[in-house]
């Protein structure tokens, strides 16, 4: 199986695609994807697992590896897209307590701060004091 990792910018917040197999002998292409957007100063990544088919112990710490460098550059990672034999393999190694999970990409991209919709309350006028 091969490996692919697309980008697709969303505002501040990358959304990579993973697609394939995630093992010894891929785990060297998410690194240079993830820490090529964080030398770029994208810290604000989704990690869209929808297309991830396997991933061994290799991928696994390659999936911690590249979430420990964008949380000390700052930034937040966080996974959609999970299929039942990648999220049974993250519930048996406790990768759900690490990473921020969510069904779908757009819940993810709302989780962010800055695309929160937050109820703004109307402005208060100043009473005139005479």
């Amino acid at each position: 199986m091969n490996f692919s990792a697309t980008i697709r910018e969303n505002g501040p917040i990358s959304v990579v695609y993973v697609t394939g197999s995630l093992t010894s002998f891929e785990v060297g292409g998410l690194r240079t994807t993830i820490s090529g957007l964080v030398k770029q100063g994208r810290k604000k990544i989704v990690l869209n697992l929808d297309g991830l088919r396997y991933l061994d112990s290799s991928g696994i710490g390659e999936l911690v590896r590249n979430y420990m460098t964008v949380i000390k550059s700052g930034g937040e990672m966080k996974v959609v897209g999970l299929k039942s034999k990648v999220e049974e393999i993250f519930k048996v190694t406790q990768l759900h307590q690490i990473f921020e999970e969510f069904r779908d990409e757009a819940q993810a991209l709302e989780s962010f701060p800055e695309n929160r919709k937050i109820a703004v309350p109307p402005a208060v006028e100043p009473k005139n004091q005479a």
